[in-house]
């Protein structure tokens, strides 16, 4: 950087963003980093705050049951409430950043995150679980999902919306790396109260860091979007909520969403719903230590990014629902291998399992996203949205009866073959998914 970048004054570096200028003149460097890049940044790190408690749940399920006497399904029924409202609040949460602004929002649902995990430290009978974990953890979460990075991607680039999108979307895999051995540890060396507590300071810690950084539109520091040019900011949305649930009905007289849900239902049900909630004890059922069982599920979190860019990349070159098909009936087959994996330690094919299933484990967005934006059109984000709550509501079942299924049956042997069984379900409902024929030129159009 130049040396008479110091002489460049804040009204010259606030009347250059409102031009957009393409670049700088000559004798004067690039301005400083774009105030987008920091927004970009404090939501990366909201997100992997938020996501903290999503490492928690698996974890505990021994320590609550042996230390309250719960059963596996009554702590199951808190994860599932959840999930469950993790994806309903979902749809809404970027009419209410629309009506109240980002800042507002991520604000208080990172203090309903904080405020769930801490009070569940007092907790005494399990419907108290079902208030903290569930419905305070649940709203708060929920509204910190794909819509947030989507609104502040949306309002904050117009170049390399792709490349943020990307980013954004790993930083939950990246909260899941950072916290799950970290958490395992917690609560194998000091026990479950202390994990809840970090949980409940990492959304704590973040949330200064949003109320002094994070902006709601570009014109609030007077700077256009990054790659594109300076617009004022439009007067807070009204209606928003109005046309989400319109959206639902509309597309809910459609063959094509309901097997678009029904396939990503069972998605959820087969990652969220049973992996993440479930591996965990399962593992240590067959006599693996918490901290090893953890750290596999975080390595899942490592190629869960792979897998995802390497399936965008598949999504634009091949059928989607081909794509579904084919990453659904592999799912299902390696849940059908995964009780002859279990043992009490670390080993060649338990490994290879969680490399594969990391690979898989949210593949199926890119075609299902592009599915939607084939079938709706303009209306492809919301109905997006309302197909992203049936993952968690599939989500929330397969949490709350895989632990109704361990407590009849002693195992959770039955839950893997079902699970797999809905999976092949699932690659067959792909396949029959109607295509659009577009007329000439319209793919190019739908952007």
């Amino acid at each position: 950087m130049l040396s008479d970048v110091t002489q460049t004054t804040e009204s010259a570096a606030r009347d250059d963003d409102r031009q957009a200028v393409p670049a700088a003149p000559a004798g004067r460097s690039r301005r400083r980093v774009h105030r987008a890049w920091i927004v970009a940044v404090v939501t990366f790190v909201t997100i992997i705050g938020g996501a903290a408690f999503n490492s928690l749940p698996g974890l505990l399920i021994d320590p609550l049951h042996t230390e309250f006497g719960w059963s596996r399904g009554e702590i199951g029924l808190a994860v599932s409430i959840d999930m469950a409202l993790y994806g309903l609040t979902a749809p809404f949460a970027a009419a209410l950043m629309d009506r109240f602004g980002i800042r507002r929002v991520v604000v208080v649902a990172l203090s309903a995150v904080a405020a769930g995990a801490l009070a569940s430290v007092w907790m005494t009978a399990s419907w108290q679980l079902m208030i903290y974990w569930g419905l305070l953890v649940g709203l708060g979460t929920g509204s910190m999902a794909l819509a947030f990075s989507a609104t502040v991607t949306n309002r904050w680039f117009v170049a390399r919306r792709g490349l943020v999108t990307g980013i954004l979307t790993a930083a939950g895999a990246s909260g899941q790396l950072v916290f799950l051995p970290l958490c395992a540890w917690i609560v194998e060396e000091h026990g479950w109260r202390p994990a809840s507590v970090t949980v409940a300071l990492a959304a704590l810690v973040v949330v200064p860091f949003v109320w002094l950084l994070m902006r709601d539109h570009p014109a609030d520091v007077g700077v256009a979007p990054y790659g594109g040019t300076y617009v004022e900011k439009p007067a807070p949305a009204r209606g928003a909520a109005r046309r989400t649930v319109r959206v639902l009905f509309d597309a809910a007289r459609t063959g094509p969403f309901w097997l678009l849900a029904g396939t990503f239902a069972i998605c959820g049900a087969s990652t969220n719903g049973l992996i993440r909630t479930h591996f965990v004890p399962s593992a240590h059922d067959h006599g693996m230590p918490i901290t090893a069982a953890a750290s596999l599920l975080a390595v899942i979190g490592v190629f869960d990014i792979i897998g995802t860019v390497f399936s965008g990349w598949l999504t634009d070159r091949f059928d989607a629902r081909r794509l579904l098909a084919v990453y659904y009936a592999l799912r299902g087959v390696s849940l059908l291998f995964l009780p002859m994996l279990m043992a009490s330690a670390v080993h060649p094919p338990m490994v290879f399992f969680i490399v594969f299933y990391g690979l898989d484990w949210v593949a199926t967005v890119p075609p299902t996203l592009a599915l939607c934006r084939e079938q709706y059109g303009e209306d492809s984000a919301i109905v997006f949205g309302w197909v992203l709550a049936s993952h968690q509501v599939g989500a929330a079942m397969v949490a709350f009866l895989g632990g109704v299924a361990r407590d009849v049956f002693g195992s959770y042997d039955m839950v893997w073959y079902a699970a797999g069984a809905l999976c092949a379900m699932a690659a067959l409902m792909a396949l029959v998914i109607r295509r659009v024929r577009e007329p000439s030129g319209a793919a190019a159009g739908l952007g």
